[in-house]
């Protein structure tokens, strides 16, 4: 790479693309349309004739175009894939960053309100919903691996290993990363129907196993399958009101809070219904918890950005002051949203 200069590079980009595109050879005629270069066909038959020389390019028959060779398609590969890579990484930071700031904000709200309203308090961390894919990138780890990274809005990252019954080469590697990219980036996992899938694994040929396999990574990805992280605070607060300790109903509610299985089923059945964001109030057998039947559970979803959206429930007796777990709740809810954004304004 480092023995050509920036305009054979482009040059030499756009063959590789063009003749990936259509399968035939390319000529300068084509290139002078397709680069940014605004050079004249002669002076691109001059920079095609040294990359022949050089190695990049053949031209199959007289008086036809070049093709690259697999001395390109390496270059091309590596080029692309360090650039990938680099993004990548510098996704990762970010997303870290952001998780550990985020951490510790819920982990403050849920000590904030159980201490402000004297009950027990559940945070729920935000889920992002229709998210759309920004990129994926296959790669070959082995002759039988390969490795998928997804990336998608809100620069969630997922690793995938694919089984290979034999080796790709790297053309063929090439012209599957874009294909994939070219049909789905920037779609949601709504928008990928059947006959797109359908249309892509027959362009893939034998390889349509594997653009099977990438598309249920990139589902799982979009639709977030990881655990949910779920806050609390204040669980030995319900120790404080005498109809919540009768006949072990503490105990059940208490170890609810440690599994935090039941916790984590309410937030995501809060974050399910579609256009919530309120405040809501369930009463005794109203609350959506069995353990909780014998409580007053206040809810609301919280909304960072759209479609990034987490729960926040406050779980107290049927007598707890509703005036004042409303009125923290909403004041909370503003909070978390200027907190947000103060920091993705820092981050930019």
């Amino acid at each position: 790479m480092d023995e050509l200069d920036e305009r054979k590079k482009k040059i030499l980009h756009a063959v590789i693309r063009n003749y990936l595109e259509t399968g035939e050879p390319v000529g300068s005629r084509t290139i002078s349309k397709y680069t940014d270069l605004n050079l004249s066909s002669a002076t691109i038959r001059n920079e095609m004739s040294d990359l022949e020389e050089m190695g990049y390019i053949i031209q199959p028959h007289t008086s036809a175009g070049r093709i690259p060779t697999d001395q390109a398609y390496r270059l091309y590969v590596d080029s692309m894939m360090e650039e990938k890579d680099k993004e990548i990484e510098e996704l990762k930071g970010l997303l870290l960053a952001t998780e550990n700031k985020m951490d510790k904000v819920l982990k403050n709200v849920a000590n904030l309100l159980a201490t402000n309203t004297n009950y027990a308090t559940v945070v729920s961390a935000p889920q992002i919903s229709g998210r759309r894919l920004k990129f994926l990138q296959l790669s070959k780890v082995d002759e039988n691996q390969l490795l998928a990274v997804i990336v998608v809005e809100g620069n969630v990252i997922r690793n995938e290993m694919i089984h290979v019954d034999e080796s790709l080469s790297d053309e063929n590697m090439l012209k599957l990363n874009i294909l994939l990219n070219t049909h789905l980036n920037g779609l949601t996992m709504e928008q990928i129907n059947l006959g797109m899938i359908t249309a892509m694994k027959e362009q893939a040929g034998v390889y349509g196993d594997i653009i099977g396999n990438v598309i249920d990574a990139v589902a799982a990805t979009i639709k977030g399958e990881e655990d949910l992280e779920v806050y609390t605070s204040g669980a030995n607060n319900i120790l404080k009101y005498p109809e919540l300790t009768d006949q072990g109903h503490a105990g059940e509610l208490i170890r609810a809070f440690e599994e935090k299985q039941a916790l984590a089923k309410l937030a995501t059945d809060k974050l399910s219904e579609e256009g919530e964001t309120g405040i809501q109030v369930y009463i005794g057998e109203e609350a959506p918890i069995q353990s909780m039947k014998d409580c007053s559970v206040v809810t609301a979803t919280y909304e960072l950005e759209e479609g990034m959206r987490g729960s926040i429930a406050i779980i107290g007796p049927k007598r707890m002051d509703y005036d004042k777990v409303v009125s923290s709740l909403r004041t909370m809810m503003n909070e978390l949203e200027r907190t947000y954004k103060g920091k993705r304004k820092g981050e930019q």
